[in-house]
């Protein structure tokens, strides 16, 4: 891409759905940002159009040193004051939700979102296994598959999952306050699509989940 995006583009794209990277515009203005690489339009109806990873990297910033990265992938607390969603990874210093209620409509609203990217992103139409979108989000993605299906975060008043980077290029490490929890993580990233496996750190003995996307 020769030039940067207009403001306008750039307010579309920013205003994009955080989790499926829908649009929203006139036809005019999806047609330019398709004719740029930022967009494309779904073959099947209702042919909405939606960011491809150009636009996800214009959208997020990109490109951005490790430190940027890593502070994305692992936000200390949602930002539920600016309307994004972020899914919650978990941390001592995370503070619990304003309201659990309130929560439990964003993470089943954005993990429908999500098995709508999965239908239509993947060649096959499938929604049992990851999409491109959650391969490139890995720490996000495997929190929210936790976090859906009603696993709490750890918080600064309260223990839970904790969901971290690797240097393996995909996957993420899930951490548990005790090896019944740990289990049932594991449980859930299996239906969600991902490949968990019970590893051990060497130096202290912990015992935590090394979870990759599947990919058939």
């Amino acid at each position: 891409m020769s030039r940067e995006p207009t403001a306008a583009q750039r307010r579309m794209i920013d205003a994009a759905d955080p989790v499926t990277g829908r649009l929203r515009g006139t036809q005019a203005q999806l047609t330019a940002l398709v004719r740029r690489g930022l967009a494309f339009r779904h073959p099947r109806p209702p042919h909405d159009h939606f960011l491809t990873p150009a636009g996800h990297r214009i959208r997020e910033g990109s490109p951005a040193t490790p430190e940027q990265r890593e502070q994305r992938e692992q936000p200390q607390q949602p930002a539920p004051s600016t309307g994004v969603f972020a899914a919650r990874v978990g941390g001592a210093r995370e503070a619990a939700p304003p309201s659990d209620a309130g929560r439990l409509r964003e993470v089943r609203g954005a993990w429908q979102g999500l098995l709508e990217l999965r239908r239509m992103t993947n060649p096959d139409g499938s929604t049992d296994r990851p999409c491109g979108w959650e391969r490139g989000h890995l720490v996000r993605a495997a929190a929210l598959a936790l976090e859906a299906a009603g696993h709490p975060p750890e918080t600064a008043s309260a223990p839970g999952y904790r969901v971290r980077t690797t240097p393996q290029p995909e996957a993420v490490a899930v951490y548990a306050p005790d090896a019944a929890a740990l289990s049932a993580c594991a449980d859930t990233l299996e239906r969600a699509g991902w490949q968990p496996g019970e590893c051990t750190e060497p130096r202290t003995g912990t015992r935590y989940l090394l979870a990759s996307p599947r990919r058939t």
